[in-house]
């Protein structure tokens, strides 16, 4: 589970430190951020593709700029915090020099959806050697394939996020089939989910690990009725906690996937199975026929699934009917 802090902490220390104790607290395994600048990031005239009613800044080079101000020095410090919360560090690099100095912070590499076609970037951060989480939002099938083949050159172990780039995703855009679909396609590769759905009861996550995302990401804020950015869609820590709660529960139900009898199950086998049963008096020296065993519980007995090698056998004593047979009664 990534908690997925971004630039929620609007360029404070003290805030972008809390969002880390507060996902620890309800059960994060890993806090990330975004590393950029605006600079490398947009140009002066790149339009929003966000819902401008919630954070109406049209430009992406205005809001980039505004959440840009954390760099090498902070984000150090912020891994050195992790470590004290026991959670994992982790910050999707978005230019060359934030992936060569993450590259000492982190033990894996999230790439962006929004980077998914860029060869030369997805080939600078797999010559790091790491594990990748790639997000694929907003891609076809064969994008996703060629980015795939790029890691796959490289050798870096891979994993790959059904992602849905409308910020808030509504539930009807939600798509999590995409999850299955990548399953198929990718047998060999780690599935996840990134999520932008409004939070709500945290269904859609607890769906997304049903449907088999093994790795869940959903922006993270400290206060969701902060205006602007990622907040009004992020979940906080009350929604991680119930999120968490709600996975415990249906571990529980799930149980193991061996396919063996449970040990709550035991008096079921005993009592509710059935035995052979003489179906009339059977009288000592006669060779049991077909129709002189039926089956009936409780599987006290000689299993059903010994019929063929029961018919044939001669009594060792008379054996009255409706009596459950044993072994020991036949020869």
């Amino acid at each position: 589970m990534i908690a997925e802090a971004g630039v929620n902490h609007e360029g404070s220390m003290d805030i972008a430190r809390r969002l880390i104790d507060e996902a620890a607290e309800a059960g994060a395994d890993a806090v990330k951020f975004q590393t950029y600048k605006a600079e490398t990031l947009a140009s002066r005239d790149s339009p929003a593709y966000w819902d401008t009613d919630k954070e109406p800044t049209r430009s992406q080079y205005e809001l980039f700029k505004r959440h840009d101000s954390f760099w090498k020095n902070e984000f150090e410090a912020l891994k050195r915090h992790c470590g004290v919360a026991g959670v994992e560090f982790l910050s999707t690099p978005f230019d060359r020099e934030s992936a060569y100095f993450l590259n000492d912070l982190m033990d894996v590499f999230k790439i962006s959806s929004s980077d998914i076609t860029n060869k030369p970037f997805i080939r600078l951060v797999c010559g790091f050697g790491k594990p990748i989480i790639l997000s694929t939002g907003a891609s076809d099938d064969w994008e996703i394939a060629e980015a795939v083949s790029w890691i796959k050159e490289a050798g870096n172990p891979s994993a790959l996020m059904h992602c849905v780039l409308n910020y808030p995703t509504e539930h009807e855009n939600a798509a999590l089939g995409k999850i299955c679909g990548l399953r198929r396609m990718f047998p060999d590769l780690l599935i996840g989910y990134s999520d932008h759905v409004r939070p709500g009861d945290m269904g859609v996550l607890v769906t997304a690990a049903l449907f088999g995302a093994r790795i869940l990401e959903k922006h993270f804020t400290h206060d969701k009725s902060l205006p602007g950015n990622d907040h009004y869609h992020a979940m906080d820590k009350e929604d991680l906690r119930r999120f968490r709660e709600r996975m415990r529960d249906i571990r529980t139900l799930a149980g193991s996937s061996d396919l063996r009898a449970s040990a709550s199950e035991a008096p079921a086998r005993r009592n509710a199975r059935r035995s052979l049963v003489a179906a009339r008096d059977i009288c000592r020296g006669a060779a049991l026929r077909a129709e002189d065993v039926t089956f009936k519980r409780p599987a006290h007995g000689i299993s059903p699934r010994c019929c063929d090698e029961v018919v044939g056998m001669k009594a060792r004593t008379d054996i009255a009917a409706d009596s459950v047979l044993q072994w020991s009664m036949l020869e």
